[in-house]
């Protein structure tokens, strides 16, 4: 079974993670790569991803999107987070491509229209392009195959108490998301933050992989620093990676059926909370995970030695 899939991203150390995982995934082809703002600026994400695209020896075409939230005032890039430039320490790195010349949202729905049925949306950034796109065409609800995002979680958040990064930076979008009635998965913070690899894992994806696993491993020393430093954890969670997972392996997840909302403005601002407004449909939340079976599926995809 070929999984389709157009990601929309803001890579980020965790997005590289996802992206060469299903680059390396021989049941899954991307299609598309979306950028967005989020660890870095919309710019930077663009370019990033099609230096991951072409460091994975894959031509997949990447459009530009949004810059900035649907209402609220940008917050700053998680470059403490991620780095200067969205790798760690690692310097800008020139592409050979460039993006193309269409808006992200419209390329979303160009997708989905040409390929009825057949696209798995993810996004593991900020919701803005997928907000946009629905507005440009509400009908892609119908069209596309599910949507499988990184982001939220019903009991704990990351950037506050409440809030997980990727619904905080526009908590506005993501209340649209939520609010549409299209097969959606939300694995959130619930799942990603239990799912952990440390430099060991790195290094060995590394020796197995130099050139995806090594530029992995350099890159997420940087990353490892943060969550030692801010969280006490010696290694990385696998955010990203596990909503891609998710799509091609569900059997590692407990899900549960929700409706969703959004907090979007005071002390929780960018909350994700069970809704119960009944005009909200159901999503699947992962609310349990096979924490040993999804890190091998990960660690295990990178013995290919590419």
């Amino acid at each position: 079974m070929t999984h389709k899939i157009l990601i929309d991203t803001d890579p980020g150390i965790d997005d590289a993670m996802a992206i060469f995982y299903a680059a390396l995934h021989p049941e899954i082809e991307i299609v598309g790569m979306t950028s967005v703002f989020g660890n870095v600026t919309t710019e930077i994400a663009a370019r990033n991803a099609i230096v991951l695209a072409e460091r994975a020896g894959q031509e997949i075409p990447v459009a530009k999107g949004a810059g900035k939230p649907l209402v609220q005032t940008p917050n700053p890039v998680s470059d403490y987070v991620h780095g200067a430039e969205g790798f760690g320490d690692m310097p800008a790195q020139d592409t050979t491509a460039r993006p193309v010349d269409e808006p992200a949202h419209e390329f979303i729905c160009r997708l989905i229209n040409e390929n009825p049925s057949e696209i798995t949306l993810c996004p593991i950034g900020p919701l803005t392009n997928i907000a946009l796109a629905l507005r440009h065409d509400p009908t892609i609800a119908e069209k596309v195959k599910s949507v499988v995002i990184m982001g939220g979680g019903l009991e704990r958040g990351n950037v506050s108490a409440y809030a997980e990064a990727n619904i905080w930076n526009d908590p506005h979008a993501a209340d649209e998301v939520f609010s549409a009635h299209w097969p959606l998965t939300m694995v959130g913070l619930d799942v990603t933050t239990q799912v952990v690899c440390d430099k060991p894992d790195f290094a060995a994806i590394a020796k197995a992989s130099p050139k995806l696993g090594g530029f992995l491993n350099e890159a997420v020393q940087y990353y490892v620093n943060f969550y030692e430093t801010h969280h006490g954890i010696s290694g990385s969670q696998m955010h990203d990676p596990t909503a891609v997972i998710a799509i091609t392996d569900p059997q590692y997840f407990t899900i549960e059926n929700h409706a969703l909302e959004v907090i979007v403005d005071g002390d929780r601002i960018g909350q994700t909370i069970r809704s119960t407004d009944p005009s909200r449909p159901k999503h699947k939340v992962p609310m349990g995970v096979d924490i040993d079976g999804v890190k091998r599926r990960f660690l295990t995809m990178f013995e290919t030695g590419s």
